[in-house]
């Protein structure tokens, strides 16, 4: 690790020094520190107001003992490495050797605020009502429905085309190959897109990345609609996917931003949802489309008439979400209203720096990627099943409208299986959350990340055996057409499972250098998603689809035992990473709390008896 990174650990470490330490002898990270209970804590907090009324000190309710409000406690630890971790954050490298200019008007620099802390603006306690958090259930739920079809959208756009492919290919004279760059291209866009949108976000908060994005996406998609030329087509599509990217960057962060985290689990589960049923849902309506008397044109201007709604919704009804942006917004209404310019809010002492934006955006991602086993392998196991996403398009459109003579709307329809099996597995996934959730209680909320594993193992079973039915059931039509339609029961159960509950444990391992291995994972399986559509035609044709199936099942199974590795190995590779914190940082309990006030107030007694 580098001195950023080294940096960035410290700040996380010292967020909030009273409630965390590294213990000195910590229990391994795979094993369950029970909680200590409120009745072992009683004696202790006797004797500590004993020593309070003895030497002087009342207890009223007063900032400090707010501060020692858990949800407090909690909200300031995530706001202090949201600081930290912002691109902009540290000026080093913007320190300017120049001389200070004067002043003006002969006036002298003016002393230093008094207490500079003092005037930067909080939360008011954890009930504060400006917290999204605090929101009412019913506006996060319309929130989060809103948003839910926005990401819907940018997802339903990025496989509508796949369906004009052929219609783009010969209006313009080239091939089906060319034709489905149009798909590639815009899977890079979602590869590259993140780069902005994500530091963006963390800077100016998730409004305003969301509002332009969607704007961008769909005047992308007009262009794409009315492009007169193929270079136009495919050069509006890779920027209508930069432009889609934003809602897949940003989105899940609202959720974190609304949800606390018993319940973030069931958002973040419902959105990866949206995400991966949007790409199934676009091949029927594409195909009726191209086939109306509409034209291959009409799947973009769909795309764009739903972005324009999307973007109308976010811009009249989304509001900010990001708690240090929203301090920003508190602090400038006190300063106009109390005309005390010293109020601010910590997120306005931020300076856009462009080395740190290289540094976590590029050379942190890239370093995981290589050097962390369990970033490298899980993104190749979630690239190799991401690439198989895009690869269905493509294998589907063979096997029911090659093999069994379905037109290309009706030869959409079996995209339903998959999706059904996600619907499955996104039910089992939030059946499981009760059991996760005793299990991060009874550790002091401390997660493991091995909890998230089973799911994978089981949904990568699955999905091996679901491309194995879809080969040897689709490639002859003396088979019924249902039968490799409902193999997507399987490969749809084991794509979100597998895709989900590794993104979870990619977060609980690496903590403060999540974002980074989240770039590092995206970066992977966009470029697979983008380069798997561009041989499937011909691997299908080639090997014919029963054979093409059995080697794609075969490397999936291939792939089966990398979660297995690391549910029984993993907190023994993450004890040898440099990114990833395996002691983990534990809660002080209450007793020993009070026994460190104690220590201190005896301190403080004999200090004045000493004097």
């Amino acid at each position: 690790m580098d001195s950023e990174d080294l940096r960035m650990e410290a700040v996380e470490r010292d967020a909030s020094p009273q409630r965390w330490r590294s213990r000195s002898n910590p229990r391994p990270s795979h094993e369950i520190e029970r909680r200590v209970t409120a009745t072992t804590t009683s004696t202790s907090s006797s004797e500590s107001s004993a020593i309070r009324r003895e030497i002087g000190m009342s207890r009223v309710a007063t900032q400090p003992d707010l501060e020692r409000h858990p949800t407090v406690i909690s909200r300031i630890q995530t706001a202090r490495s949201q600081h930290s971790a912002t691109v902009g954050r540290s000026l080093k490298s913007r320190e300017s050797r120049k001389p200070l200019p004067e002043f003006g008007a002969g006036k002298p620099y003016p002393p230093p605020l008094p207490a500079q802390e003092e005037y930067v603006v909080e939360f008011d306690g954890p009930d504060d009502p400006l917290h999204a958090q605090n929101w009412p259930l019913r506006k996060k739920l319309a929130v989060g429905t809103m948003l839910g079809y926005t990401t819907l959208v940018s997802a339903f756009t990025s496989s509508i085309f796949s369906a004009a492919t052929g219609s783009v290919a010969k209006a313009f004279g080239v091939s089906s190959e060319v034709g489905v760059l149009g798909v590639s291209l815009y899977v890079l866009g979602f590869a590259s897109g993140p780069l902005l949108w994500a530091p963006l976000s963390e800077i100016r908060g998730r409004r305003l990345p969301l509002i332009l994005g969607m704007f961008g996406f769909s005047i992308f998609q007009i262009a794409v609609a009315t492009g007169k030329d193929l270079q136009t087509v495919l050069i509006c599509r890779f920027f209508g996917g930069f432009f889609g990217a934003c809602p897949l960057a940003v989105v899940a962060a609202v959720f974190s931003d609304m949800f606390d985290n018993r319940t973030r689990g069931l958002a973040i589960t419902v959105f990866s949802m949206t995400v991966f049923t949007g790409p199934l849902l676009a091949p029927f309506i594409g195909g009726f489309i191209t086939t109306s008397y509409l034209g291959w044109r009409w799947t973009e201007y769909i795309a764009a008439i739903m972005g324009f709604v999307a973007f109308g919704l976010n811009l009249l009804f989304l509001e900010e979400t990001y708690p240090p942006v929203i301090l920003v917004s508190k602090a400038s209404e006190l300063r106009r209203r109390t005309k005390n310019w010293g109020i601010h809010a910590k997120q306005e002492e931020i300076e856009v720096d462009f080395r740190e934006l290289v540094t976590k955006n590029f050379s942190r991602p890239i370093r995981l990627l290589i050097t962390e086993p369990i970033v490298f392998l899980l993104s190749l196991y979630m690239a190799f099943i991401y690439g198989l996403l895009y690869l269905f398009l493509t294998a589907y459109a063979l096997v029911f409208q090659g093999v069994h003579g379905m037109s290309p709307g009706v030869g959409g329809l079996p995209y339903f299986g998959m999706i059904f099996g996600m619907i499955c597995a996104g039910i089992f996934i939030v059946l499981q959350q009760p059991s996760y959730n005793r299990k991060l209680s009874a550790n002091n909320d401390i997660p493991i990340p091995e909890w998230r594993l089973p799911p994978v193992i089981i949904g990568g079973a699955c999905f091996a055996a679901g491309l194995f039915w879809f080969g040897w059931t689709g490639y002859t039509k003396s088979i019924h057409w249902i039968v490799p339609t409902l193999s997507g029961l399987l490969t749809g159960f084991g794509l979100l499972s597998i895709f989900l509950q590794s993104l979870n444990y990619l977060v609980d391992a690496y903590l403060m250098f999540a974002a980074s291995a989240i770039a590092a994972n995206t970066f992977l399986r966009s470029v697979a998603g983008a380069g798997f559509p561009l041989f499937a035609r011909q691997m299908f044709n080639g090997m014919g689809i029963q054979w093409a199936g059995t080697l794609l099942g075969c490397l999936a199974a291939v792939l089966v035992p990398i979660p297995v590795l690391f549910y029984l190995y993993g907190h023994k590779i993450r004890s040898r990473s440099a990114f990833a914190p395996t002691a983990p940082l534990q809660r002080i309990t209450e007793e020993e709390e009070e026994r460190e006030g104690n220590a201190d107030a005896e301190k403080t007694t004999n200090g004045d008896h000493n004097v």
